[in-house]
């Protein structure tokens, strides 16, 4: 029996959206703990559920009883909650950690967990693991990073945890230990070429106020360029994808590190597509946008947000709309498609703030878009503000912070005339050129959104 067992509640065949896009990729948290504890000496084994059924590992659940350790994130709740239950009616010790588990270590604490394990997990169950085997779940006082019941069911929290300083220490994640392969050819089958994810970075230091920082806090550490080189030259070498995904949250935050990465690629010779996350004040440099194409990257995400200024502002996004409409149309200057991500109701906006948007996306032109209705995470300073007015009609066990309901605010069928408004908006003045009566059709259909948009102000969620 090992030390420890990690697993974490994403299963690819029960997520119908997921089935749809089909770009899945491994939890790089838990291949890190597996990397870390082994080197220290721990037997670990882990249970990717990605491709699994919760069948196959209740069973594994079922075949002897031991530590386990579950990831979890704000869409896996209910079949964390449920694996949990398989655990302890098995015997098993459960630690949860993550973000998810970091803003609701009592109710977590409170259907099952033993440990919930807060910030970054590597130094903490390095030292928790003998301890729960020493002195069991309920005496971990001592133990940085964790919270736990005592002897008497009252909930301690210990002290934080400082944070890794050097990254480089770390090793690599332990993708030896889950089936890569079975990754590379889903995406070779939907996609035609296989993609592996890597991570440069640990942490953000902006504070937009809607933004989770439950396990990193507002740090950010960045590997040496040689150590991330030497990753993706083994990377390349062991399972030859044809792209890779940096999953960085601001992969140019840096522009030194970016050139001397840069420079390591070349100089190996290593050139492989790649997609990846950044902020538009951050590529406001030809220099970088130049760097990322030569280096191989064909799309990179921005988060938007919105296009109306005074909605930034009460984000606290800390970028223009000016500038993400610079960083957009100078990416694809340089050969690189623009992906956009834009957020409706958040609080405040009003008809002219979509008005703003759709006029932003126009302007800026991004090859893609997707939008999300703002949802209040917990723990963030937007779940502060609006606090008063949070409603969760179904039961905290079955629904997630995305569902939450914010009372006030437009319905969400308001949202999807936005939708529409902006899609078709978008649609005629990409067509006004070539094809005029279908540029006219649009606004047509634009018109009707926004009318219905307009028609429906009225209904609000209670």
């Amino acid at each position: 029996m090992a030390d420890l067992l990690l697993s974490h509640g994403y299963f690819l065949y029960e997520d119908e959206k997921e089935l749809q896009i089909m770009k899945p990729y491994p939890t790089l948290g838990l291949l890190y703990l597996s990397a870390y504890l082994r080197r220290a000496g721990f037997s670990v084994a882990v249970f990717d559920s990605t491709f699994a059924t919760r069948e196959e590992l209740f069973a594994r659940l079922a075949g002897g009883a031991g530590t386990l350790g579950l990831y979890t994130n704000l869409m896996t709740r209910r079949p964390v909650l449920d694996i949990m239950a398989c655990a302890k009616a098995h015997g098993w010790t459960v630690v949860v950690g993550g973000p998810e588990s970091a803003n609701y270590p009592v109710e977590y604490l409170a259907r099952g967990a033993d440990v919930v394990v807060i910030g970054e997990g590597e130094v903490t169950l390095a030292d928790l693991l003998p301890e729960l085997a020493a002195r069991g779940p309920h005496r971990l006082q001592g133990v940085a990073g964790i919270v736990f019941r005592d002897e008497a069911g009252a909930v301690i929290t210990n002290p934080e945890r400082e944070k890794i300083a050097d990254l480089d220490s770390l090793p690599w994640p332990d993708r030896e230990q889950i089936d890569v392969g079975r990754y590379m050819d889903v995406w070779r089958t939907h996609h035609g070429m296989g993609s592996v994810n890597l991570i440069t970075t640990r942490g953000c230091p902006y504070k937009c106020r809607w933004c989770s920082h439950a396990v990193f806090g507002y740090s950010h550490r960045r590997r040496s360029a040689r150590n991330c080189a030497d990753e993706v030259q083994h990377i390349v070498e062991r399972y030859d994808p044809q792209q890779l995904w940096y999953a960085d949250d601001v992969f140019t935050l840096n522009h030194r590190w970016l050139y001397e990465f840069a420079g390591e690629l070349k100089n190996r010779g290593l050139k492989r597509p790649f997609e990846t996350i950044s902020r538009a004040d951050r590529m406001m440099k030809d220099e970088v946008l130049a760097t990322l194409a030569e280096m191989g990257c064909y799309r990179v995400w921005i988060g938007s947000e919105s296009g109306s200024q005074r909605i930034l502002d009460a984000m606290e996004r800390g970028v223009t709309a000016e500038q993400v409409q610079w960083a957009t149309r100078a990416a694809q200057r340089h050969g690189i498609q623009v992906g956009m991500f834009l957020m409706w109701g958040y609080d405040g906006e009003t008809v002219d703030d979509i008005q703003a948007t759709i006029e932003h996306v126009k302007k800026a032109s991004p090859d893609v878009f997707f939008t999300t209705v703002a949802y209040p995470i917990m723990n963030t300073r937007y779940y502060g503000a609006v606090a008063d007015r949070v409603v969760l009609q179904e039961s905290w066990e079955t629904s997630t912070d995305r569902d939450y309901k914010i009372r006030g605010r437009h319905s969400r069928a308001y949202y999807r005339h936005a939708d529409r408004w902006l899609r078709n908006e978008v649609e005629a003045f990409q067509l006004e050129s070539r094809d005029p009566a279908g540029a006219s059709a649009k606004r047509h259909e634009a018109e009707g959104a926004r009318l219905a948009l307009l028609a429906a102000a009225d209904e609000v969620e209670a």
